[in-house]
């Protein structure tokens, strides 16, 4: 039995709550119950959260059995800090457990605590620069979704908190039972830490169906040449009324749109995989990887071989 403790302070955020939802469906994949979950607080009893309501907790007990501890975030981490009991407890059990992970702004307490030191972590972007203010000797990287340093994990906002708790998941019980368990919550793909904070797929905001569709037939089909009549024929409009949709809900031309997601895409292929340029400049849909250099320095200023030398 793998034990997960999930660690709540008063005006805990209380989708930190929803990230004990994958490892019960985790329980229900398996069909046997791997792992056991738990809500704790420094004292115990009912703690207060962000939107008003309580959740009863257990105290904190160093002989507690975790393998797994959770900080949950609070919506303003300067304004309300770990309490000293808190700190000092992880920094003399967390340790002692397999892994200790920081939701959203759950980083902060675990900056608190030392815990960050001299490692990479990860937070919400709104609070990335203050984090690294607090903690000079943490690399903060803004724009990941969770981030893993040994034992030490951390997530961006929120919801990036089911990204990482499905990537312990992924760890624990292997990529066939977290597929499963992304499929059976609804969620729209698997994101791994290495992704980007930002969703081109957001930033474009379709409001449509249609368009919604069509931009999803894109990114499912990155490596053609993609042109305004195949996109849509694919979602049962004329060619015209697809590309007046584009410009009145994204401000964007098609190619733009679809360029935009080719971008993101082959930034990712960069970031996590070790397949070469020529490949990934492919099956992104560049011509060539001298077409994909040119559409990243007019995108994002720099060339594709910086991110993966590690020079953005």
């Amino acid at each position: 039995m793998h034990r997960v403790g999930l660690l709540i302070s008063d005006y805990f955020q209380v989708l930190g709550l929803s990230t004990l939802s994958i490892f019960e469906f985790a329980n229900q994949v398996k069909g046997e119950p791997f792992y056991d979950c738990a809500v704790y607080s420094e004292r115990g009893g009912s703690v207060l959260s962000s939107y008003g309501f309580s959740v009863d907790s257990k105290p904190l007990d160093a002989d507690a059995p975790v393998d797994t501890w959770l900080i949950a975030g609070v919506l303003t981490p300067v304004e309300l800090p770990a309490t000293p009991g808190v700190v000092t407890f992880l920094q003399t059990h967390a340790l002692k457990a397999r892994r200790v992970a920081g939701i959203c702004t759950g980083a902060f307490v675990l900056g608190q605590a030392g815990l960050l030191a001299q490692r990479r972590a990860t937070t919400h972007w709104i609070h990335a620069q203050t984090l690294k203010t607090m903690l000079p000797t943490t690399r903060v990287e803004e724009d990941r979704i969770f981030i893993i340093d040994d034992h030490v994990w951390t997530s961006a906002g929120l919801t990036a908190g089911l990204d990482m708790a499905l990537g312990m998941v992924e760890k624990d019980l292997g990529t066939e039972v977290a597929r499963s368990v992304a499929h059976l919550l609804v969620m729209h793909h698997r994101r791994s830490g290495g992704q980007t904070q930002h969703s081109e797929m957001l930033m474009l905001s379709p409001r449509s169906d249609r368009l919604q569709s069509a931009l999803e037939y894109a990114r499912k089909n990155l490596s053609k040449p993609l042109t305004i009549e195949e996109m849509a024929d694919a979602v049962h409009v004329s060619a015209r009324q697809l590309s007046r949709l584009f410009r009145s809900e994204t401000g964007k031309s098609p190619a733009k749109a679809v360029e935009a997601l080719r971008l993101e895409n082959a930034r990712l292929l960069i970031e996590q995989s070790r397949l070469s340029m020529e490949v990934i400049a492919r099956e992104s849909g560049f011509r060539d990887r001298r077409h994909m250099r040119e559409v990243f320095m007019r995108g994002y200023g720099i060339p594709p071989q910086s991110i993966r030398t590690g020079k953005a």
